[in-house]
């Protein structure tokens, strides 16, 4: 253990793109809702607005998620992880709850089967919350 692994100082470490992985979580339940990346504007908008930002990597541009949608995420506790290179996002979704561009809850919805994929049960976009 070092003095950075106790540390209460806020010491991000972004990787060479400027970029540092954010991992979201519904506050209620825990369960994972989706993978994205912020950039270091993206952080200070998230917490300056308490609603959650990302880095869009294909579009190459600062993201309100649900901005278009209308499924936002309401922050409610931000953690860094141990190296203070991943962020651990607790959220309360907004609009009907759908995290995915799919109309799914999480994007986590398919499973690794052998040398395929298969549909977690529940997963299905109608039953969606």
């Amino acid at each position: 253990m070092t003095q950075a692994d106790e540390t209460l100082d806020l010491q991000l470490k972004f990787d060479a793109q400027g970029l540092i992985a954010a991992i979201v979580c519904d506050v209620a339940d825990n369960a994972v809702l989706m993978f994205a990346y912020m950039n270091r504007e993206a952080f200070d908008k998230t917490i300056a607005t308490g609603i959650v930002h990302f880095w869009s990597r294909s579009r190459g541009q600062l993201w309100k998620k649900g901005e278009t949608s209308g499924e936002t995420f309401a922050v409610k506790e931000l953690r860094v992880d141990c190296d203070q290179d991943a962020l651990l996002v607790l959220v309360e979704p907004q609009g009907k709850g759908n995290a995915c561009h799919t109309g799914r809850r999480s994007c986590f919805y398919r499973s690794v089967d052998g040398d395929g994929l298969r549909f977690i049960a529940g997963s299905h976009p109608a039953l969606a919350i």
